[in-house]
């Protein structure tokens, strides 16, 4: 009996430790005016295009591809829920830009 699929499943494989790698440790770090909804979808969009570029050379494994697009919804929310938290700390004053910079892991 011969199992067929075993070499696809170890190419699979390599790839995924191999983008996890790539995508281990600081993932981006973006900065943004929480006051500013243009900032905040630039932040978004930057985390996106880092992301797309860090596992852009496995679009064709849909393990991959599915945690970048898991990364991407985490970071998004992350960006969202800083902006938020930043805006509701203010004193009345305008936010300094380093209020909404920040990596995400």
């Amino acid at each position: 009996m011969k199992i067929k699929g075993l070499g696809e499943i170890t190419r699979s494989m390599k790839q995924l430790e191999k983008a996890l790698a790539e995508l281990d440790g600081d993932l981006a770090s973006v900065s943004f005016d929480p006051d500013d909804p243009d900032s905040i979808e630039q932040a978004i969009q930057s985390l996106y295009s880092t992301i797309d570029e860090k596992v852009s050379s496995y679009s064709r494994n849909e393990i991959i591809t599915g945690i970048a697009e898991e990364l991407k919804e985490n970071g998004r929310n992350a960006i969202l829920e800083r902006a938020t938290k930043a805006r509701l700390e203010q004193d009345g004053s305008k936010a300094t830009s380093n209020n909404g910079e920040f990596g995400l892991k």
